[in-house]
């Protein structure tokens, strides 16, 4: 990923507000391709809605007796993935909306679930400072690895390179071997907790966001911080690219959306209250789902919202 001229500021307008949620939102799942998109919060409520047509209500998949703040869809086995807090993994069956699988977990909040297609394990990152991992077929517990003695915030998952990278309350990022689970190496920036990374379409470079609201990218080559940028006047709650890598979207505590050019860095536009009629509280995640450079977001205002960014 090479550090070009930015691209053109791309114009954003918010489509829709969707609304049903009775309490903030905290999870979404979505993915390119697709314009089903999933969310759950402190309602327990776990709902699907159609990007493409926003206007449609949403429908209500489930209901748990917890909050939710981590959903992963899994496309190929038709099910979606949720934690529910202090109980444990359940997958619902997408097409008959029933129960597929269940499996308890140590009773505390679950931040994070990634799935490996390829080795079939599902990893999750657990508040007491576990990393779960969970067989595919059956969703039964493989391994349970203490790695730190502060929550465990937030994954990210790459097949091609062998590796789990786990961001955590302890300010560090783990890069884990996905095989081994050994630790790699420890990336030692952030001053504050880790709440969302991803790894680059070309996974040429891992980002890292957080409480301290820097966003900061790393080669992945020898794991280098190339940037570092003061990106949100607060908390940096997720980070999501394009569909077709352009752009990297970031969520803060701050209340706004901000859209970054994906190769430079460069702010591309602010997504707030008062520019863009955004959300009025924290916004909480983001997903790109479908093919229409569409995003959406949630919020502790209870409510979701779709971007059209164009």
């Amino acid at each position: 990923m090479s550090l070009s001229a930015p691209a053109a500021r791309p114009n954003a307008r918010n489509l829709a507000t969707l609304a049903g949620h009775r309490d903030a939102v905290y999870a979404l799942a979505g993915r390119p391709g697709a314009d089903q998109i999933f969310s759950s919060g402190a309602d327990g409520m776990v709902v699907a809605w159609n990007a493409a047509a926003p206007e449609q209500d949403g429908e209500l998949l489930a209901r748990v007796d917890n909050s939710v703040y981590a959903l992963r869809e899994l496309p190929t086995r038709g099910l979606l993935l949720l934690g529910q807090n202090f109980q444990g993994v359940q997958a619902i069956d997408l097409q008959t909306k029933k129960l597929a699988f269940a499996t308890a977990l140590p009773p505390v909040a679950i931040f994070d679930l990634v799935y490996s297609e390829e080795r079939q394990r599902l990893y999750c990152a657990l508040a007491d400072g576990t990393l779960a991992v969970l067989r595919g077929s059956d969703f039964r517990i493989e391994n349970l690895l203490r790695l730190s003695e502060k929550s465990l915030r937030c994954l990210a998952l790459s097949d091609a390179r062998g590796e789990l990278v786990v961001g955590s309350s302890d300010h560090l990022v783990r890069v884990l071997d996905l095989d081994s689970l050994a630790v790699k190496t420890t990336l030692t920036d952030a001053t504050n907790s880790v709440f969302s990374m991803a790894y680059s379409p070309d996974e040429a470079h891992l980002l890292a966001t957080g409480r301290d609201a820097h966003l900061r990218r790393y080669a992945t080559a020898d794991y280098v911080l190339q940037d570092a940028v003061v990106a949100h006047m607060y908390a940096i709650n997720h980070l999501a690219f394009s569909g077709d890598g352009r752009y990297l979207a970031t969520c803060s505590l701050d209340k706004s959306i901000k859209l970054w050019d994906a190769d430079s860095l460069a702010l591309l536009r602010v997504l707030d209250r008062a520019r863009a009629a955004g959300h009025g509280t924290s916004v909480n995640k983001l997903v790109w789902p479908g093919s229409q450079q569409r995003l959406v977001s949630c919020s502790d205002d209870r409510s979701l919202a779709v971007w059209q960014v164009y």
